[in-house]
């Protein structure tokens, strides 16, 4: 299995969650109402903090989500919110 970015990187950890969440339409869906982020607006800021932040944030607001990606990804569910953490410094 691949493995995930270092948490020492969050924007590619930040990346790879938004992978994570668009392959799932319901959950894409979810995201994209949450954040109020359109496709186009997502497509815009791929590379903006504010983007892996919300990113990562909506993974820590729900648990089961941020639970199946950490379970997916064999990664500690704690590098999630460390690396949103990183984002905000």
């Amino acid at each position: 299995m691949r493995q995930p970015a270092a948490p020492a990187d969050p924007e590619a950890l930040a990346l790879d969650a938004l992978t994570w969440i668009m392959e799932d339409d319901k959950r894409a869906v979810r995201f994209l109402d949450l954040t109020g982020l359109t496709p186009d607006g997502l497509r815009a800021g791929l590379a903006d903090r504010a983007t892996h932040r919300a990113v990562l944030g909506f993974l820590e607001s729900y648990e089961p989500d941020l639970v199946s990606y950490a379970e997916e990804r064999q990664i500690d569910p704690s590098l999630i919110p460390e690396a949103a953490r990183k984002l905000d410094a």
